[in-house]
């Protein structure tokens, strides 16, 4: 309040208002401090006060008004008197000082007013001597001056002593007598009083001696209580006295060191603080050592605990060395003998002896914290109290039975005044208190620690519910923190006590118990020096353990960690797990020797790693931000590990596993992932081999014993354990849930608020890993519960959907096994009805039982179904063909009869060797036998079971099938449909279900579904992947891989025989096509594709993975390369078998090799492997004639004008006369869409403005492909020479000069295209310039005269001709649209007609054969020289190729090939192949591309040697190989080549010696390649052909 003042006028209306106001702002004065007489409002009090007596004084208010107040005032409190009265000394004071005679007359008669009021001694005390006689008070101011200094002297300066010569002693010694005889219990205190008080008289003793001695007495008797007290109390009141007297008595103990205190004084001095004959603050002074000394050594005994260096760990860990034990019981007796001269520790255990716990309280207050508990005799003291008071209650609850409890020993007991605790109310009040002052010192004392333990047991087992808001409960768990599990760290591995607390821990709640784990290991230790030392101590043992720990020792070192953690886990654990986030090879030690701790350390474990999981300091991801970091990873493994082996609380680990899910974190799944395959057995990987997925397709024993990496035994106890935690805990679904929301929206979270900065492989690894998480949790559920229960707990497949939005791929995977079980049951309910009747059993009638069970299933949940999809969803495919697809599995469909039978054959082989093995007993032998026959008879026995399945399945599909697609919308939506809602979602969700979708296909296309074209579906699935590769993550492109091999393998099967394609392909509705004629407007005809329009069909879907693959290598973006080369490492079994397309991707690959070499390391890694797999498959590649028919076609194509009903159109159809629509022979015809519907449910939706040519979908190529064949119908076909870039009517010297002129522009663009910074480089180029053109001249000179005449007699071929090349020509059309991809990848050049490649070939092609054959000797010589050339390899080609044995030399084989080069020169003779005409010496004949025969003949004609002896110039370079042929179509190959030597000369000399060598070995392997390619390719085409004029043209 503030200051209270009264008004100068307030002496004016004092009797209206101002008295009333003053007395009650002083009533609210006196009510607000009453009791507390040193507050503010006391000072407050004495101003209102004050100021109104000097109102008084100077005559404001009338002296009767200031009495009158005053009296008002006191009648409130009576000691406003004193008050009054020290005013009236200050007033006295001022006024002395002053002159003013009428204020001092006021003054006057103000206090002789008030005399009646105050006593004269007070006012005699506070007023001055001169005021005193002025009021008559005092007669003289001189005499009472003088009698005050008298009483002064008297007072401080006399000492006033007996006359020790008039004491007698035998006074005392019969006093001594008197008060140590043996009293009888009739003797009361005041007779004893009396004898003393005589004998001081009779002998004139001194009464302080006299105190003394009966104090002395006191503590020689204490037994004597009831007398000594109150007989002190009658001989002195003053207690002051008795206080004195006892501190003398201390500081005659505190003059030396080695004095001590004895206990009896301790106990006197607290008797006399119980009894208040002595005030404790009064006597506290006298006590040593002073506070600030005790203070100091606290402080320097937790710095010296803390900056302490550790002491070196002792050689062994089960006995200390005996220095180290000398050492220690020193140190211990040195503090001992230090607290024992402590008076305070002392009397503090003396009143707590007495049960005085208040004034010990307060004693212990005033120390630092738990100083006083230090002192081991006060701490069992204490302990000894505590026992005392909680007696009751734990007889009551103790637990022991009767003959033990009777046989128990009691604690001492205390005072009658001490209270004890006989219910569980009375623990907060009596108990807890004294626990805490204990606190971690309750070690003295182990069987008062299970006392309370087991107190607090009960009390958490009395009543089914604890208030967790109780004071009993929070009393306990503060108890717990604070005392007993401090306590534990201080005990020597006890680890009954830590199996005693456990019994209470785990009754709580994990929350409760990591918050009490959290501050034991963290913050107990930071406030206990002697908590300190230990933890130093415990900390250095578990280094020297871990330092020596390894797979041999794990036993005896198991033992020490588990002694260690018996005391204190949490250091230890703390410790373990930094060195296994550290060393993952630690892992499997470490968890053997896990194997000797107690509950409490394993729940303490849990708790550490939750701990270590949840670090903020910790990194979870590696550097490069794309990587999970490896300490991440070795926690998460050793936490499955443990959880496995030990029986662990995993409450708290899967509670933070949904928190960080709540919270959008997924990095700590990898650790819900170990742990579910640890204690599961269920594996999650991408790698897993063909037979393992093959064995996952079968049962549940199949799938235990072949799809895993290792065989998963002994997880039946683990994996229920883990279900039992996720039920009690309420979080099997829940986590399910988060985690399926989690992996949808995982793409969206952003690493921050404004921008995503993730990487993309960090966010596609963060979505797999959460995939992988959630197939591994929902094929756990599906294990460890049964459909009941997963009905009970599970939302139903809408609610799914809508309101927690789930994918289908998750709802249905969780409802999967529902569905399946509920149809079993129901089936065999009907069964049993069935069975009743005998002419029921038939197989037809468990057929329709069957289709009624799953009817009677699946009805309701195709009501549930249908509102997720819009109607036009419905309306493109079937609500039942939806329902169906995603309700079966792998299991449903097919059974892995292989499987079962490799399975089988490994039992077999193990009985085997088993038996055949000496080492092992025949107890054993005969146990694992029979282990093995049970196994393989329980794998028969699921075949079977399996089989009937898929009978029924199967059955069950052929039923609904006609409901499958409506004919409400076309083949084209409805594939579209399917692939979307059905074939993509599903294919990416598990390797197996990649599997399911393939064999669904087939099994759609084997059921011969109506509406549904088989056709359609794979020609949408090969069109275009790039977009659907593109936006898979890395598991994802795994999964589609698979997807697309399975589906090769189908395709492939039907492509490799005729036979099988007749058989499953030839007469099914899926391969159904229409012809459409563009000049007739008839109905369209429908007819089956033939096996030859397939295997072209087959051809152009893998020319468009070549194209997509080029594309995607090329892109540059890490996603596109990443998953292209996942996916053509999965369908490499299959894909490339073209060797034209697989040499382009090799190119490409090897490119992407070279590129990311030292950029992205994965990518190299990826691109490397596929390089060398692709180089192992080339042996199963064939040419591009022997993987489809090329025959010319003899009819013209028409060109289709729209979808027909089934909206499948032919690329080739025949029209014979009059227009009519002719079915083709053996014509290519390739499927494709002339128009198709707008895609607006297609799986991907891409705008086709923004596809460039390069990757426009093999859909638009398709389309286009029909207007180039009625392009070329309709337009004559051109000569080669037009095709080179030659005009039909130029001359062969107009030619020539053309080509002269265009090699020179084309010299000059390339050199007046470099770049500034290599204008170093142009006089090089100028050079090479020079020189070509040099080169050209000198052809144009040396070119032979007779070759103008061969050109001018092929300018106008004949029709026959053309029309015969037309074939030719519409086959080499798309080679010459993929002539860019075979090029090399540096080289590559456009294939327009003007280009620069066809110039050069025509140009080389007018060379003289001698100097053609000198340069390609000059080529393969300098191809030699390299250091990368392999002859072995060129050799093994070249055999394989042409089918020589690597063992025939090289005239071996000459004399194998002579007969048939003889039939073919027959052949050619009588066909009349070969000309015979003779230009002369000096000129060789005529020859023609492929026709070595011919060449033969005619050189023995001519009078030449023949072939076999003359020698071959490339013997040279490469003896005793096969000979190559010289005709033009090598040639025309040279040319090609000497092209690319000319760009390999220009590029070598910029790159550099060293790189040259390796781009010239590049070179030759690339035209030893090209070159068998073309001399193959010409031989077949000459064996084939049947006109002189055809092979003219092919010659030109």
């Amino acid at each position: 309040m503030a200051m209270l003042c009264l008004r100068e006028d307030a002496g004016k209306s004092w009797e209206k208002n101002s008295k009333a106001e003053f007395l009650r702002l002083c009533k609210n004065q006196m009510y607000s401090q009453k009791g507390n007489f040193e507050s503010i409002e006391e000072k407050d009090l004495k101003r209102a006060l004050y100021e109104l007596c000097w109102l008084g004084v100077r005559g404001q208010l009338k002296v009767d008004a200031v009495v009158t107040t005053i009296i008002d005032v006191a009648a409130e409190r009576p000691d406003v008197l004193s008050l009054i009265a020290d005013l009236f000394g200050v007033l006295d004071v001022e006024l002395s000082c002053t002159e003013e005679a009428a204020d001092r007359e006021r003054f006057l008669s103000l206090v002789t007013a008030c005399q009646a009021l105050i006593p004269d001694f007070v006012l005699k005390e506070r007023l001055e001597a001169d005021t005193l006689e002025n009021l008559g008070l005092v007669q003289s101011k001189a005499l009472f001056q003088q009698k005050y200094v008298k009483m002064k002297t008297k007072l401080y300066y006399k000492q006033q002593k007996f006359n020790l010569l008039r004491e007698e002693s035998e006074g005392y010694s019969k006093l001594v007598t008197e008060l140590n005889q043996d009293f009888p219990d009739t003797t009361s205190h005041s007779t004893i009083l009396q004898n003393i008080k005589s004998l001081i008289g009779c002998f004139n003793l001194d009464p302080n001696r006299v105190l003394d001695i009966v104090l002395e007495s006191f503590e020689c008797r204490p037994d004597r209580l009831g007398m000594f007290i109150p007989l002190l109390k009658e001989y002195t009141a003053d207690e002051e006295t008795i206080c004195h007297i006892l501190g003398f008595k201390f500081h005659f103990y505190q003059q030396t060191q080695d004095s001590i205190t004895p206990d009896s004084l301790y106990n006197v001095a607290a008797l006399l603080i119980a009894h208040r004959l002595v005030a404790l603050e009064m006597l506290y002074p006298h006590l040593s050592p002073p506070n600030s000394e005790i203070i100091e050594k606290y402080k320097a005994d937790i710095l010296e605990a803390k900056q302490s260096r550790r002491k070196p760990v002792p050689a062994t860990l089960t006995e200390k060395s005996s220095a180290t034990e000398d050492n220690g019981k020193e140190d211990e007796k040195e503090k001992m003998e230090q607290t024992s001269h402590n008076q305070k520790f002392g009397l503090c255990e003396a009143l707590i002896k007495i049960g005085n716990w208040q004034n010990a309280k307060t004693l212990m207050k005033s120390l630092p914290p738990f100083t006083a508990v230090a002192h081991k005799p006060l701490a069992s003291c204490l302990c000894q109290l505590i026992s005392y008071v909680i007696e009751p209650i734990y007889s009551k609850f103790c637990g022991l039975p009767s003959a033990v409890a009777q046989r128990r020993v009691k604690p001492s007991s205390f005072s009658s005044g001490t209270v004890q605790a006989f219910t569980f109310e009375d623990l907060p009040t009596l108990v807890f208190p004294l626990l805490q002052e204990l606190g971690p010192h309750l070690v003295c004392d182990t069987v008062l620690l299970v006392k309370v333990n087991r107190i607090a047991k009960a009390y958490m087992t009395s009543s089914e519910s604890v208030d967790d808001t109780a004071d009993i409960f929070a009393g306990f768990l503060t108890v717990y923190d604070e005392v007993l599990l401090p306590c534990l760290s201080l005990l020597p591995g006890n680890c009954g006590i830590s199996e005693e607390i456990w019994g209470f821990v785990k009754l709580l709640h994990y929350e409760h118990r990591y918050r009490l784990y959290g501050q034991w290991k963290n913050e107990s230790y930071l406030h206990h020096a002697r908590l300190i030392r230990a933890r130093a101590e415990i900390l250095d043992r578990s280094k020297y353990i871990m330092k020596r720990l390894s797979k041999e020792n794990v036993k005896p070192l198991g033992r020490q960690i588990g002694k260690l953690s018996h005391s204190a886990p949490g250091i230890v654990f703390e410790y373990i797990l930094s060195q296994i986030q550290s060393y993952d090879n630690f892992i499997g030690p470490v968890v053997d020797s896990l194997k000797f701790l107690t509950s409490l350390s394993y729940d303490v474990l849990a708790f550490c790693i939750i701990e270590a999981l949840a670090n903020p300091e910790k990194e979870r991801l590696k550097t490069d931000d794309t990587n999970i970091s490896n300490w991440l990873q070795s926690l998460a493994s050793f936490a499955g590990s443990t959880m496995k082996k030990y029986t662990i609380d995993l409450g708290g680990l899967l509670h933070y596993i949904a928190n960080q899910l709540k919270a959008n974190k997924s990095y700590d799944l990898y650790v819900l992932r170990e742990v579910i395959q640890k204690m599961a057995g269920i594996e999650v990987s991408e790698e897993i081999t063909s037979d393992q997925l093959l064995a996952m397709s079968g049962g549940e024993l199949l799938r235990q014993e072949g799809g895993c990496f290792t065989q998963i035994r002994n997880t039946k106890k683990s994996s229920s354990r883990l279900m039992d935690s996720f039920t009690e805990h309420h979080l099997a679904i829940p986590l399910c849930l988060l985690m399926a929301q989690q992996r949808f929206g995982i793409i969206f979270q952003s690493g921050s608020h404004q921008t995503d900065t993730r990487h993309t492989k960090l966010i596609g690894r963060l979505y797999d890993q959460c995939q992988d998480t959630l197939v591994q949790f929902i094929s756990f559920l599906s294990l460890q519960l049964s459909a009941s229960e997963l009905t009970k707990v599970l939302p139903d497949i809408c609610e799914l959907m809508v309101t927690y939005h789930v994918q289908p791929d998750v709802a249905f995977g969780l409802w999967r096994v529902v569905f399946s079980t509920s149809i079993g049951a129901k089936f065999d309910d009907l069964r049993k009805m069935d069975k009743k009747d005998k002419q029921l059993n038939s197989q037809s009638v468990k057929i329709q039982r069957y289709i009624d069970a799953v009817e009677h299933v699946m009805n309701p949940v195709m009501e549930l179904v249908r509102p997720i999809n819009p109607l036009k969803i419905w309306d493109d495919i079937g609500l039942q063909f939806y329902l169906t697809f995603w309700s079966l599995a792998i299991y449903d469909i097919e059974v892995p009869i292989a499987a079962y039978e490799k399975q089988i054959q490994v039992h077999k082989t193990q009985q085997n060797a088993m038996e055949e093995s000496k080492e092992i007993a025949q107890s054993k032998k005969k146990k694992e036998k029979e282990r093995s026959t049970a196994l393989m008879d329980k794998l028969e026995v699921e075949r079977k079971q399996q089989e009937e399945h898929v009978k029924l399945v199967m059955a069950r599909l052929k039923n609904e099938k006609e409901s499958w697609f409506l004919l409400k919308s076309s083949k084209h939506s409805t594939i579209t449909a399917i692939l979307q809602m059905c074939l993509f979602p599903r294919c990416c969700f598990t390797a197996i279900d990649a599997i399911y979708c393939a064999k669904f296909i087939y099994i759609m296309h084997n059921l011969k579904t109506p509406n549904f074209s088989s056709l359609i579906c794979y020609d949408r699935i090969f069109t275009d992947i790039t977009y659907t590769m593109t936006s898979c993550t890395e598991n994802e492109a795994h999964r589609y891989g698979r997807f697309l091999c399975a589906v090769l393998e189908n395709l492939m099967l039907w492509h490799s025989d005729k036979s099988i394609y007749d058989k499953e392909c030839a007469d099914y509705p899926g391969f159904v096509t229409v012809f459409r004629s563009p000049s007739s407007h008839q109905n369209a005809v429908a007819d089956h594709l033939d096996y030859e329009n397939y295997r072209h069909v087959v051809h152009k879907w893998h020319y468009s993975l070549t194209r997509v693959s080029v594309n995607c290598l090329e892109s540059g973006d890490y996603t596109q390369i990443r998953n292209m080369l996942i996916v053509l490492t999965k369908i490499l079994p299959h894909y490339p078998r073209v060797s034209k397309l697989g040499t382009a991707l090799e190119r490409r690959v090897e490119k992407v090799v070279e590129e990311e070499k030292e950029k992205r390391q994965d990518l190299f890694t990826h691109a490397l492997v596929y390089s060398g797999q692709l180089k192992m498959s080339k042996k199963h590649w064939i040419l591009d004639q022997n993987f489809h028919k090329k025959e010319p076609d003899t009819k013209a194509p028409v060109r289709p004008t729209g979808s027909g009903a089934d909206g499948i159109n032919s690329s080739s159809t025949a029209t014979g006369e009059g227009g009519k629509m002719v079915p083709p022979k053996a014509s290519k015809a390739e499927i494709g869409e002339v128009k198709t519907e707008k895609m607006e449910t297609s799986p991907v939706k891409h705008s086709s403005k923004t596809r460039s040519k390069e990757t426009m979908s093999a859909n638009d190529e398709l389309t286009s492909q029909p207007v180039k064949e009625e392009t070329r119908a309709k337009e004559p076909r051109e000569s080669n020479s037009v095709k080179f870039g030659r005009d039909s009517k130029t001359s062969d010297a107009e030619w020539r000069q053309q080509m002269l002129s265009s090699e020179t522009r084309r010299i000059h663009t390339q050199s007046d295209q470099l770049e500034p910074r290599q204008e170093v480089k142009r006089d090089s180029h100028e050079r090479e310039r020079v020189k070509e053109e040099k080169r050209l001249r000198q052809v144009e000179l040396q070119r032979d005269p007779e070759d103008g005449q061969r050109d001018k007699s092929s300018k106008a071929p004949s029709d026959k001709s053309d029309k015969g090349s037309r074939g030719h020509s519409r086959e080499s059309d798309r080679d010459r649209d993929f002539e860019q991809l075979t090029q090399p990848v540096d080289d590559r050049v456009p294939l327009s007609r003007s280009s620069e490649g066809q110039r050069l070939r025509a140009v080389e092609s007018a060379k003289p054969v001698e100097e053609r054959e000198i340069k390609r000797r000059k080529i393969e010589m300098s191809a030699s020289k390299s250091p990368a050339f392999d002859r072995s390899e060129e050799r093994e080609r070249d055999a394989r190729l042409s089918g020589r044995d690597l063992k025939d030399s090289a005239g071996d084989w000459e004399k194998k090939r002579e007969p048939s080069r003889d039939r073919q020169d027959r052949k050619r003779l009588s066909s009349g192949v070969i000309g015979h005409k003779a230009d002369g010496e000096g000129h060789e004949p005529k020859r023609h591309k492929g026709d070595d025969g011919g060449r033969e003949k005619v050189g023995k004609a001519n009078g030449s040697e023949p072939r076999e002896k003359r020698k071959d110039p490339r013997q040279s370079s490469r003896s005793k190989e096969r000979p190559r042929p010289k005709d033009e179509e090598f040639d025309r190959v040279l040319v090609k080549e000497e092209d690319i030597v000319i760009k390999e000369k220009m590029r070598t000399k910029e790159l550099g010696e060293g790189r040259r060598d390796k781009a010239r070995s590049k070179f030759d392997d690339h035209k030893r390649l090209k070159e068998d390619e073309y001399m193959k390719e010409s031989r077949a085409r000459l064996r084939d052909d049947s006109s002189g004029k055809d092979r003219d043209l092919l010659r030109d």
